[in-house]
């Protein structure tokens, strides 16, 4: 049938970004850093060989700018295609007084993801709303296009919780999946007839590949998470040691 077999996902982060920059107006609407841009161009290297039958980005600048940037590199050349289902999940306002203080509010978010009405940050979306969001998404993309490989540039949490839907284990694994700036992750999805006799489906899902870094493969520089290394700080460990999610 057309369309069924093996389909092959690229699926990457954006690169660096500063949220504090000076003449920022709109968090949205933030461009990669110089540090971003060249770490989009070391991805753009080591895929410059593989074969985009589709591009896809979330909407969002800092996902087309990286896309852009690898497949400047690349022999193929696909149409950069919006995919809106699959922009970061959607958060809540918080007072913080320090950058310090914002990331380790944030570096709580995912622990309990699969704990019933929970949000990204108070009054953000609910993680359960996001995962229906973007998991009808990707099985768009996989099952409403014809297509053999992908590139698909998003953000950290939906590729957690895509990571999460092709583990079988949904949120409650999305805490343990860490996806570095700019980190490639390589999924290859089986699609064949439906058994209704109608269309496809998904049958099986394997990832191939794990938060690669291209600017650093052994990550012998990247010892910090990527929330600590995005927002400049130190923890000293996966989590602050202070508990801010408590207070």
């Amino acid at each position: 049938m057309k369309g069924s077999g093996r389909r092959r996902i690229y699926l990457m982060r954006h690169g660096h970004v500063d949220y504090f920059a000076p003449d920022l107006t709109d968090p949205r609407q933030v461009p990669l850093t110089e540090e971003g841009r060249e770490q989009a161009q070391t991805a753009g290297h080591a895929l410059q060989h593989a074969h985009f039958d589709m591009a896809v980005y979330s909407g969002l600048p800092r996902t087309r700018e990286t896309a852009k940037i690898v497949l400047s590199s690349n022999h193929s050349a696909p149409d950069l295609v919006a995919f809106e289902g699959l922009e970061e999940v959607k958060s809540g306002w918080i007072k913080a007084t320090s950058r310090e203080e914002l990331a380790a509010r944030l570096a709580y978010s995912f622990d309990e993801a699969d704990a019933p009405g929970a949000r990204f940050l108070p009054d953000g979306e609910t993680f359960s709303e996001a995962q229906g969001r973007i998991t009808s998404a990707l099985e768009d993309l996989v099952l409403g296009h014809i297509w053999r490989s992908a590139l698909v540039v998003a953000h950290e949490g939906v590729n957690r919780i895509i990571l999460g839907w092709a583990c079988g284990g949904g949120l409650a694994t999305i805490s343990a999946f860490e996806q570095d700036l700019c980190c490639i992750n390589l999924l290859d999805v089986d699609v064949t007839p439906a058994e209704s006799g109608n269309g496809l489906q998904i049958e099986r899902v394997a990832i191939k590949a794990l938060n690669m870094t291209a600017h650093d493969y052994v990550k012998k520089g990247l010892d910090r998470s990527s929330l600590e290394h995005l927002f400049d700080v130190d923890f000293g460990g996966l989590r602050p040691k202070k508990d801010w999610a408590a207070e």
